[in-house]
């Protein structure tokens, strides 16, 4: 006699994995955005010169790639796994998968667009 109802177990447990993902992540943004504040407030009043300013040292460009790549992951993990939970039809869960990569991507690459071109 079996008790209590079978459970159908999806997914391919990533569990810990992206809960550590997550919050290394969201540790990298919260550090890249905490010096970015310190920069803008030691900035000055905010204009054009001064904000191309900020980004303009090698350094605060790479940083600003890494928090850029972390946002992606970050968001990347969050967004997969309500795709796994939410979107039962194999084929439209991978369709949206398959979009949600492509568009962080392309994100990743404007930004890189984006900072070396100040």
């Amino acid at each position: 006699m079996a008790i209590g109802a079978r459970r159908l177990v999806v997914g391919a447990h990533y569990g810990l994995r992206d809960w550590l993902i997550q919050r290394a992540t969201a540790v990298v943004l919260a550090i890249y955005l905490l010096g970015l504040a310190v920069a803008v407030v030691l900035a000055g009043p905010i204009e054009y010169d001064s904000w191309a300013a900020i980004f303009a040292p090698l350094s605060m460009k790479v940083a600003t790639l890494i928090a850029f790549v972390a946002l992606a992951w970050h968001a990347w993990v969050g967004v997969r796994d309500i795709w796994m939970d939410y979107v039962r039809p194999t084929a439209l869960r991978m369709l949206l998968q398959l979009c949600t990569v492509l568009w962080l991507a392309a994100c990743v690459v404007w930004i890189v667009q984006i900072l070396w071109r100040l």
